[in-house]
């Protein structure tokens, strides 16, 4: 129970490793790395390349030093036009159980087995690593496919809600901020990005419950739009 002036909790979001399974998701290129050569891979058409890409786990000694290592790098990008739009960076490492086909072709027709060094996940809160075990526990976030569409129709389509929803922002926006774009969603809530002259913030905006799957995004940011109408009005960004 929350005792009376206790600080309220901070905002469910997505695990260090549910955070890599969803970019992976979400993903359209990636770069990859082995036998000294990089590669632009583009068109992998938003599949997950976990589909394809068949990770082991890494057996000491043997032959391995004598396999080629091979590092797949992913950058998440904003779809939205924030100040600093990469949000994320994911880099794959290991080494090759079999050839690579990877080049023009996203992970090529036939599956790529790799024995699994480790994945990075690097954010603006720092340096993540997940091993495997963590890594196949976890599920890509059910937004992940769709989030880039929602976020830019929220924003083209929508801006007066995004105004709405700082009625929802703890304190409340002064007149620093210059304006609010949002920049990330997924299953526990939106997050926006407030932008000052002399720098910006991400607050949270989490829904009344995690959501389990994507046909129940429609309710949950209606409940998010429902409560900051039930606000006060005020005036949060200068005319």
């Amino acid at each position: 129970m929350l005792m009376s002036g206790a600080p309220a909790a901070a905002p469910a979001r997505p695990t260090a490793a549910e955070r890599v399974r969803s970019i992976l998701a979400a993903a359209h290129s990636m770069t990859a790395v082995t036998d000294g050569l990089r590669s632009e891979v583009r068109h992998l058409d938003g599949g997950d390349p976990m589909g394809r890409l068949h990770l082991h786990p890494a057996e000491p000694g043997g032959e391995a030093e004598h396999r080629a290592a091979i590092r797949l790098e992913f950058t998440d990008i904003a779809p939205t036009p924030v100040r600093d739009r990469v949000r994320a960076r994911v880099t794959l490492v290991g080494r090759l159980l079999t050839p690579y086909a990877g080049e023009g072709t996203g992970l090529g027709d036939e599956s790529t087995c790799v024995e699994f060094g480790q994945a990075v996940l690097e954010t603006a809160d720092g340096l993540s690593c997940i091993g495997l075990d963590e890594l196949d526990a976890a599920r890509p976030d059910p937004l992940a496919p769709y989030e880039a569409g929602m976020l830019t129709h929220l924003l083209d389509d929508h801006p007066d809600l995004v105004t709405l929803l700082l009625r929802l922002v703890q304190p409340l926006p002064t007149a620093s901020v210059l304006r609010a774009l949002p920049v990330a969603m997924d299953r526990y809530g939106i997050t926006l990005r407030l932008e000052e002259r002399s720098g910006h913030r991400d607050v949270r905006l989490p829904f009344p419950s995690p959501l389990d799957d994507v046909e129940q995004s429609g309710a949950q940011i209606q409940a998010l739009f429902s409560a900051a109408r039930r606000r006060s009005h005020r005036n949060t960004l200068p005319a």
